[in-house]
């Protein structure tokens, strides 16, 4: 049961996860309309290969902080401000980059598997993502990371992120003829109301768990 839900956790987070790497999505459907379906699951292999360290490592990093409640009080009081940083990122970069079509005319000339791994090399949004997601799953013990555990975690996660990407893009290419609207509203309206919402969740969360009456008598 154990294992089941591990693998279950992993692919929910992930899939739901995909669509915030924007441009890794937009780099993707443009391989896919370019060069197919073959060059596309390379593209994405490419960036599960990063993907997997990142998540392997940020999970043992989260299981140790999870003991730590001081530390932990100042990391949830960080995720509050760091959404927001994220949210207001994405609105105040997202036009310029989305439109720079020139930019992946140039990728399509690599193999795709290595523009996966490079691109992903600098998502440094993957970091603080799998951190804190990883440090909630254990803390609410959604998870079990004990011994071979936390590898069907890592499966699940990695399943997730193919099928999500995979989603993503090929509901982006059916819609090619209002990319443009899409490219206008979601990187720079809707994902970062997302964030703000999730900051709002956080700081609720944040206040619940650490400045209640409860918390400030202990």
């Amino acid at each position: 049961m154990k294992i089941l839900k591990n693998i279950v956790i992993g692919f929910i987070v992930s899939f739901l996860g995909s669509l915030p790497f924007g441009y890794l999505n937009f780099v993707g459907l443009e391989i896919y309309s370019k060069s197919g379906i073959e060059s596309l699951v390379f593209f994405i292999l490419g960036i599960i290969l990063v993907e997997a360290f990142v998540i392997y490592f940020t999970l043992i990093f989260a299981n140790k902080l999870v003991n730590n409640k001081r530390l932990m009080k100042w990391i949830d009081v960080f995720g509050v401000f760091f959404l927001l940083i994220i949210g207001y990122s994405f609105y105040n970069h997202a036009s310029e980059s989305m439109r720079d079509s020139s930019v992946l005319d140039q990728y399509i000339t690599y193999s795709t598997f290595l523009i996966g791994v490079v691109l992903n090399c600098f998502n440094f949004l993957q970091l603080p993502f799998w951190t804190a997601w990883n440090l909630y799953l254990i803390n609410e013990r959604y998870i079990v990371t004990r011994g071979k555990l936390k590898f069907y975690y890592l499966f699940g996660t990695l399943v997730g992120i193919f099928m999500g990407m995979l989603a993503v893009i090929y509901f982006l290419n059916t819609l090619t003829t209002k990319i443009g609207f899409l490219t206008k509203y979601l990187m720079p309206v809707i994902i970062p109301v997302f964030f703000l919402i999730l900051a709002v969740f956080q700081l609720r969360k944040v206040i619940n768990k650490h400045f209640s009456r409860n918390e400030i008598r202990v």
